[in-house]
């Protein structure tokens, strides 16, 4: 179950979090290719392409797995932590993305283009709040 939730990850992270055809439901995630690798519904709740519950990030910003175990949570002023409560990074009000050690490791546009530290594109989350959209892409937490 993690190495699936690692894969996903990583397919989110390389090929990533959203082409979409935003719903007033659900938001499909695409890689840089346009391939669908998932979905976010209006619920927070986190799918994968398959249709597969991976998790759910809740409104308050507390993040699950699919076991229902507490992951993490993102901070309404964007500061990450990890389940251990460790901080993990932040994203700023303007989509940018940092690591721990204030490291940049990509941003999320307001459109919902996602790129990474070397500016290559890496997927669209279209429709997808921000914070979300960096919880899934950069920080993996489900």
């Amino acid at each position: 179950m993690k190495l699936t939730r690692k894969l996903f990850a990583w397919v989110l992270a390389g090929a990533v979090l959203m082409g979409v055809t935003a719903t007033a439901s659900a938001q499909r995630m695409s890689n840089s290719s346009g391939s669908n690798i998932g979905r976010v519904e209006s619920d927070g709740r986190v799918y994968n392409s398959s249709g597969s519950n991976m998790g759910r990030i809740e409104s308050n910003g507390r993040i699950y797995n699919s076991s229902g175990s507490y992951m993490g949570k993102v901070e309404s002023d964007g500061r990450m932590y990890n389940s251990s409560g460790s901080y993990i990074g932040r994203v700023e009000s303007d989509g940018r993305v940092y690591n721990s050690s204030g490291s940049y490791m990509g941003r999320v546009e307001s459109s919902g283009r996602i790129y990474n530290s070397s500016g290559s594109y890496i997927g669209d989350a279209r429709g997808v709040d921000t914070k979300k959209a960096a919880v899934l892409f950069f920080f993996k937490l489900i």
